[in-house]
């Protein structure tokens, strides 16, 4: 999370001001690592976890061949003759990385459910989430401070002479350690058939409920994470707010600490309202950011809805990966993982290359103001993410899965 926020925030900006990317291009950052990251997820690492369940050893190899991976990109940036191959480059280099780093979300995405019980694993994810709201937070004040060399050289020096990338792979390195200390993982013998260890439907029709819930958060995730690459393009646009690099830490971290204090309660949402019905709550609480973005310049509803955006983070993560855990048989736990996965870690870029990065680029270029471009991104956002809350309530009627409070039909 730390590297996240570090990344997420400041190389948009960098890619795009300082390298002078379109709109577009500047998404390809986080779409074509997120692709690679995927493909290595499904088609190998989640195959080798459920053959061998393995999970500790995932997160600790994939974590430390991504911090080599990541001081490596700068060397090649280093050696590009031209700021678009510096470019390329860059975004090459993190799509050769999520190969390994792969390893690490597929490898905790399996070890949360083989440890803990069903009726644990919201609030588990939960606590996680808000523990990475404080890594997230720290990646974005260190790399507001690092973005310009705090404030005595030039923007984007933190990216360009390589303070930035070697802060982020010593913190991946330090993350290792603590994992030394936690079992291994696996499912131990598996169940008789899939259909008899899954408790959404015994009967046998889990691979139905599996598939509609993950069509149903592609739209929720691809509308809410569509803008996450190009919202600091944005904000730092002197037609519109016209932050500084150090103002906009501020309006991120206004989300990571959201994210920190709903980690912390996200144990008694789940008890209060059953995973099923906080999924809804935090995805119509990811439209109203998107809203406010779309129609208003003023700063203080801009912090409020980075507020808003941290809250619906933590809810949709925590619920829905409760659900899938549910939906998803202990001896496939690495493969399906690695489609639910994919529903969200797609979201950060394919969504913004394929949807809000060309509507920037078409509106400009039709003579559109940018803050409007910007804006409509964020309308249609917002649209594309009610489109999946309604598709996850109609699942969710039909499964019979908000009649409980715990979210699963018992």
């Amino acid at each position: 999370m730390f590297r996240r926020g570090l990344f997420y925030a400041y190389l948009s900006i960098f890619l795009r001001h300082f390298l002078g990317l379109s709109v577009t291009e500047t998404t390809l950052f986080a779409t074509v690592p997120m692709v690679f990251n995927i493909l290595s997820q499904t088609l190998i690492w989640g195959r080798l976890s459920d053959k061998y369940q393995l999970r500790r050893t995932l997160i600790i190899t994939g974590e430390s061949l991504a911090a080599v991976g990541t001081v490596l990109i700068w060397y090649a940036y280093r050696a590009a003759g031209t700021p678009k191959l510096s470019g390329v480059a860059i975004i090459a280099g993190l799509g050769f990385i999520e190969i390994f780093w792969s390893m690490s979300n597929i490898g905790w995405s399996a070890l949360i459910s083989d440890i803990y019980p069903q009726h644990e694993r919201t609030e588990v994810q939960g606590r996680l989430t808000s523990i990475g709201g404080l890594g997230r937070m720290a990646g974005v004040w260190i790399g507001g401070l690092l973005y310009d060399g705090l404030g005595l050289k030039y923007a984007g020096w933190g990216f360009d002479q390589g303070a930035l990338w070697f802060v982020a792979a010593g913190v991946m390195l330090i993350s290792i350690i603590p994992m030394a200390f936690v079992p291994e993982g696996g499912a131990g013998e598996p169940s008789p058939s899939p259909e008899a260890s899954t408790e959404t439907d015994p009967g046998g029709g889990y691979r139905n409920a599996f598939a509609l819930f993950i069509l149903a958060m592609v739209f929720i995730n691809f509308g809410r994470n569509s803008i996450a690459v190009i919202l600091t393009q944005y904000l730092v646009l002197d037609s519109g707010i016209a932050a500084s690099s150090h103002e906009v830490s501020y309006i991120v971290n206004t989300q990571s600490l959201a994210m920190i204090l709903t980690g912390l309660a996200s144990g008694w949402f789940s008890r209060i309202l059953g995973d099923a019905r906080a999924l809804l709550l935090g995805t119509m609480a990811a439209i109203v950011p998107l809203l406010i973005l779309a129609f208003t310049l003023n700063l203080g509803l801009v912090y409020a809805s980075n507020l808003l955006r941290g809250f619906s983070d933590v809810i949709v993560m925590a619920a829905s990966y409760s659900l899938a855990s549910q939906l998803i048989p202990p001896a496939r736990r690495g493969r399906l993982f690695g489609w639910f996965n994919a529903t969200f870690f797609l979201s950060w870029g394919v969504a913004g290359t394929l949807i809000a990065g060309p509507m920037v680029d078409f509106l400009m270029a039709w003579g559109k103001t940018q803050v409007f471009a910007y804006q409509m991104s964020f309308l249609s956002a917002a649209l594309i993410t009610l489109v999946g809350f309604f598709m996850l309530l109609a699942l969710l009627v039909k499964t019979g899965m908000l009649r409980s409070a715990d979210g699963h039909g018992r």
